[in-house]
């Protein structure tokens, strides 16, 4: 393919979002058939990078620094859509921080990837929504190294709170607003939010959206994940499975 042919290509996938210091530039809709459940479920797929300039750039330009920067070094996130996002009167979304050990080893110590393919199913029932994959946010925003650490003072007893607190790191780092301009240029009619977390649905009240109500989501209670549950209602203000957002 030609230069010129590539640019033609990408230009109308790639949206710029100019947020004062800095851009977000989202990619797609890309076509993402997903297998769940034994069954393929087609979903449009788009990913976006932050970028620290104060002006838009063409496709092109873009392009050039891609190739000199080494982005691949930095976590970035993306968006599962399904259905009509951005028509459909009521959709539901997924606002997930990515979490390596329970998204991708199925680690039970959390409820991370239950959370992960419940919502994605609870989205397809729904028959339009969004699930957010967010970077960065590994083990409330203190990275994975980090987390690791964590674990270890959690294993002689720690909760998850006083673990990251212990090692110097907020209770919860972890920031929405990316996703946040994202899920606005996709939409712009109110959402339901899946979700156990207020400050989620603070995040995205305060930003402008109109969150319509909540759902919740809570995974199934073992010996593995039983204190790390119970904390997120004691220590985090996680509403409690009964409660619901008026």
């Amino acid at each position: 393919m030609s230069n010129q042919h590539i640019l033609s290509i990408l230009q109308n996938k790639i949206k710029t979002i100019d947020n004062g210091d800095h851009t977000i530039h989202v990619v797609g809709p890309i076509k993402l058939p997903v297998e769940l459940d034994g069954e393929t479920v087609t979903f449009q797929w788009y990913s976006w990078l932050r970028r620290d300039i104060q002006k838009s750039e063409s496709v092109e330009e873009l392009i050039t620094e891609l190739n000199k920067v080494h982005y691949a070094e930095f976590q970035q996130s993306s968006v599962l859509v399904y259905g009509d996002f951005e028509q459909e009167e009521e959709v539901l979304i997924r606002m997930h921080s990515i979490c390596h050990t329970g998204d991708i080893f199925g680690s039970q110590r959390c409820d991370c990837g239950f959370q992960l393919k419940q919502s994605m199913r609870m989205i397809i029932a729904n028959g339009a929504g969004a699930l957010f994959y967010l970077a960065n946010h590994e083990g409330r925003g203190i990275g994975l190294f980090s987390k690791a650490m964590a674990y270890l003072l959690q294993e002689e007893g720690l909760d998850t709170v006083d673990a990251n607190l212990e090692l110097g790191f907020a209770e919860d780092a972890r920031d929405y607003s990316e996703a946040i301009h994202v899920l606005k240029l996709l939409r712009q009619a109110p959402v339901s939010i899946i979700t156990n977390n207020p400050r989620k649905v603070e995040a995205l009240r305060d930003a402008g959206m109109d969150i319509v109500s909540r759902v919740s989501l809570w995974g199934e209670s073992s010996v593995h994940n039983e204190k790390y549950l119970s904390t997120k209602v004691a220590r985090s203000g996680h509403f409690e499975r009964e409660l619901a957002v008026k």
